[in-house]
């Protein structure tokens, strides 16, 4: 029997970025919802500086800090594998990483549905 993949995962990128925003900041925490514009990429915030909602679902854990997502964004991705990985650009001012010049990006997988 195989093991089924993570929901989440991250590239040697996105964990070598995490660890460096860890040191800077300390524990963190990764929101994704289903907004418009910056709302739609993937949200790193200090551990706790992120109000979970009821419907937030733990989809997993990147470089040890948990990864969230918006109940009804769950619902459409819930079939993907979600992977996160880091290009250059400026993302949100909310995210952790916008000051290094880079943001985080979630590239994306279907999977079989059972």
């Amino acid at each position: 029997m195989s093991e089924t993949p993570p929901a989440i995962s991250a590239t040697p990128a996105a964990l070598a970025l995490i660890a460096a925003l860890r040191r800077q900041h300390g524990p963190l925490m990764f929101h994704q919802s289903g907004g418009c514009c910056d709302g739609s990429a993937p949200m790193c915030y200090p551990a706790g500086e992120f109000k979970l909602g009821a419907r937030d679902v733990l989809l997993g854990h990147v470089g040890d800090a948990p990864f969230y997502i918006g109940g009804d964004q769950y619902e459409r991705w819930r079939h993907t594998r979600l992977t996160l990985d880091v290009v250059r650009g400026r993302g949100s001012g909310f995210s952790l990483e916008a000051p290094e010049g880079v943001r985080f990006l979630i590239r994306s997988d279907v999977c079989a549905v059972p």
